[in-house]
């Protein structure tokens, strides 16, 4: 392993963020991706009788609430620092979860005009139910998914395409949520995005299992999905700091893109030419949830990397971003600019 000299940042002069913050009302964010509803019900077991019909206790729904997933849960999250304005693109059916999801989009004042409707497609809907007992304790039954598992035809292919075209020149960050395996970000969409970063559009790009396929964009993997990227079957999880730094710079030299590596509870790295740093995350103590943390990371690094923040300024606000969502138990939440001052004047959560 070659050694790669790098800057631990652990924080940044307040004054500054502030600076960085006040800038979120001049935005304009553009967010493509695999949208998704998510569905929650929470039962309640003790309300739950044996069933004259089957052999099973039912689970007795008191209470069910929605909201944005996948891309629509970053474009939520960029919405929530108050830019000026925030677009979204992507696909949906036509079936009662997109007339909900796009409810839930509108509500939170995001642009659904390029959200295209194909009725021979699933909505992408994560439903997750949730049971108590007689004590507090509350647990997660297997989630129910609606997935496509066939390819975007090409007519809507294009839709999206000229949708991305039309928002380049009014937009200053463009946020990429490449998730599902049969999602909206086919191989002729990925090119465009890729043609529009060489043009100068900034691009922050977010994928589960293609991050390796994008060049000359920001990547913002983490760890396990940069690991895949390169072909190490390795754990990352085990791997030391300067270990991780030399993946997230070879992944950043081959795809020839800065990297912002996120490491879960330990941070993350971000790398861009021959300069590397390590930025730890916050001291949060439990009870925490990391659902939609990386969702919080991508929106807020973009933006701020969008009104000039450097790389490692951007990195510190997204972290300090994902630790207010992670005290948010049960729920995808958001972060807000007060929320974000404020996280940033407690220091250490407790």
């Amino acid at each position: 392993m070659s050694e790669i000299y790098y800057k631990t940042i652990e924080g940044i002069d307040i004054e500054r963020v502030d600076e960085i913050l006040a800038g979120m009302s001049k935005l304009k964010v553009a967010v493509i991706g695999d949208i998704a509803l998510d569905i929650y019900w929470r039962a309640d077991m003790t309300k739950s009788e044996l069933s004259r019909e089957t052999p099973h206790f039912p689970l007795p729904v008191v209470e069910e609430w929605m909201s944005p997933g996948g891309a629509g849960n970053v474009a939520a999250n960029a919405a929530a620092l108050n830019p000026a304005k925030i677009s979204l693109v992507g696909i949906v059916g036509e079936d009662w979860r997109g007339n909900v999801l796009k409810n839930e989009l509108e509500k939170r004042n995001i642009d659904t005009a390029r959200v295209v409707k194909n009725k021979n497609r699933f909505t992408n809907t994560y439903c997750k139910p949730l049971r108590r007992g007689i004590s507090d304790v509350e647990y997660e039954d297997p989630r129910i998914d609606f997935e496509n598992f066939k390819s975007l035809d090409s007519e809507d292919e294009q839709k999206l395409i000229n949708a991305l075209k039309c928002l380049s020149s009014e937009v200053d960050v463009l946020c990429v949520t490449d998730q599902m395996r049969y999602g909206c970000i086919t191989n002729a969409v990925r090119d465009e995005i890729m043609k529009l970063s060489a043009t100068g559009m900034k691009v922050v790009v977010d994928s589960r299992d293609r991050i390796g396929m994008y060049e000359n964009v920001t990547l913002k993997p983490n760890d396990l999905e940069a690991y895949k990227a390169i072909g190490s079957d390795k754990d990352p999880k085990k791997a030391g700091i300067e270990e991780l730094l030399e993946i997230a710079m070879t992944l950043s030299k081959r795809n020839r893109s800065p990297v912002c590596m996120t490491l879960g509870s330990r941070g993350c790295i971000y790398v861009e030419d021959d300069e590397a740093y390590y930025i730890p995350a916050p001291k949060i103590e439990p009870p925490f949830d990391s659902c939609g943390a990386g969702d919080t990371f991508l929106s807020a690094f973009s933006c701020a990397a969008a009104l000039g923040a450097k790389g490692y300024e951007a990195a510190v606000i997204a972290n300090i971003a994902a630790s207010v969502i992670i005290k948010k138990i049960g729920m995808t939440g958001t972060a807000s600019v007060e929320e974000i001052k404020m996280r940033l004047e407690k220091k250490d959560e407790k």
